[in-house]
């Protein structure tokens, strides 16, 4: 409210009633003014009403929200539904025009700002987690369509190639995307180093020289797995990709939140070669699944990545991201990395006690300190795979009617085809493990009280189950 209806408002009510409301408003424009002037997140998390404050002002910067307005296009942010009106906060018109994802929309201003602001935001984010990037592209698709965005940029940049070099990894997105983006995967097999899977790196090597490097499109990393498999060595990838000319895509899904892995990333960013890096926004920053970031350090290839994308976009993922981040702010953002540091800590105590009951182990994978891997060597697998007597599989049945979501039980008896490749022992990352096994993750947002609670179910079940 400007001055001059703040001044009309005091021959209506007392003055000084006004002059003190006058200061709360104050308060929240200085509040935009910073955001806008800073383009990062707020030392402190916005309240909600800040928050809806502002997303009303940016709607009503929106043609579809004109006092008056005649459309007589084919596209004029008509939404007939009231709810759905509201879901949105009354802005319909998307991001992006049809040769580009990140230009502004000529009858979008408000959604505009909040498209370029969020970016801001989210680089802001990364580099408050150690990310030494600078171009960052948010898309309204999961990482899997995002990484296929990534391929297909690649591919026209070298057209004769048709191969993407693929360190195994046992997570059928990884295989689709390249697939979707009509290439051919050959898959890297790993090695098993103690308890670890990792990436043969003699073999990589091996397949370049076998298939040449002007014919490969890319090698396509893994940096978020699940135990025992440990991250890919960015560094060493990063440094062989240098070597033989050629591209390489790190698949960081929810990588942002670790430490470990920002480190890696940025060796590799310094020493060798990483074109492109593709994250999760849900996985990373707690919001509903639809959004990816592109990031790295090659602005050209990145705004390549934009012009690709075919018309317009849909501005729900970056408005939900745009809205947790104002909510989170530096601090909160901060602590939840802490917390989840910590919370890594706590739950692998928590079942070294269970494990030793119940005479399993926990899978030692230092270099992964998100997933947690815990064998379970002592119950017994059907050898004619009848599902109702495999307890392994019955484990992970009793856990989820428990309403314990998330963990995965590994038997290292179950062949797979995906993408017309069959993997040996799919779902443990080799041929061969030694044990079956079950994981857990300790992501972002996970509590102490969800911990005590799966520790509680595990040892019940398997106890149980034997």
């Amino acid at each position: 409210m400007n001055q001059q209806n703040l001044k009309l408002c005091s021959e209506i009510i007392d003055d000084k009633y006004v002059k003190i409301a006058s200061n709360s408003l104050n308060a929240k424009e200085k509040l935009f003014k910073l955001l806008l002037s800073q383009r990062q997140l707020p030392e402190e998390g916005f309240d909600d009403l800040t928050i809806e404050y502002l997303l009303n002002i940016f709607a009503i910067m929106d043609t579809n929200n004109f006092v008056n307005k005649v459309g007589v296009g084919e596209r004029e942010s008509r939404i007939f539904s009231a709810l759905v009106q509201k879901r949105n906060y009354y802005m319909g018109h998307g991001i992006g025009r049809s040769g580009d994802l990140i230009a502004s929309q000529p009858k979008a201003a408000g959604s505009s700002l909040i498209a370029k602001l969020t970016k801001h935001l989210a680089k802001d984010a990364l580099k408050l987690s150690n990310y030494q990037i600078n171009e960052l592209l948010i898309v309204p698709v999961a990482t899997g369509m995002a990484l296929s965005l990534c391929l297909l940029t690649l591919k026209s940049l070298k057209p004769q190639a048709k191969y993407v070099l693929w360190p195994r990894i046992d997570q059928k997105t990884c295989l689709k995307c390249i697939q979707t983006a009509n290439l051919i995967p050959i898959v890297i097999e790993t090695m098993i180093q103690d308890d670890v899977v990792t990436t043969n790196l003699d073999i990589l090597i091996q397949k370049i020289n076998e298939i040449g490097p002007d014919n490969i499109v890319c090698v396509l990393s893994t940096t978020s797995c699940f135990a025992p498999r440990i991250p890919d060595n960015i560094g060493e990838i990063a440094k062989i990709c240098k070597q033989f000319q050629i591209y390489h895509v790190v698949n960081n899904a929810y990588g942002i939140q670790c430490n470990k892995i920002a480190n890696s990333i940025n060796q590799g960013l310094a020493q060798g070669t990483v074109n492109l890096i593709v994250s999760s926004s849900d996985k990373n920053f707690m919001v509903p699944v639809g959004g990816a970031l592109i990031y790295g350090n090659d602005k050209k290839l990145i705004k390549q990545i934009s012009e690709l994308y075919p018309g317009r976009a849909s501005a729900a993922p970056i408005l939900d991201l745009f809205i947790t981040f104002l909510s989170m702010g530096r601090s909160g953002y901060l602590q939840l990395q802490k917390d989840r540091v910590e919370n890594y800590i706590y739950f692998k105590e928590k079942l070294q006690i269970i494990t030793q009951k119940i005479s399993e182990q926990i899978l030692n994978t230092p270099k992964n300190s998100i997933s947690i891997g815990i064998s379970l060597k002592n119950l017994k697998i059907d050898q004619n795979n009848q599902e109702e007597k495999n307890q392994i599989t019955k484990l992970g049945a009793i856990l989820y009617s428990k309403k314990v979501m998330g963990s995965r039980v590994i038997t290292n008896k179950k062949n797979k085809i995906v993408c017309g490749i069959e993997f040996k022992n799919y779902g443990s990352h080799c041929d061969n493990y030694f044990t079956p096994y079950i994981t857990v993750a300790c992501a972002i947002g996970l509590t102490k009280q969800e911990i005590d609670t799966f520790a509680q179910e595990f040892e019940k079940a398997y106890t149980q189950n034997t």
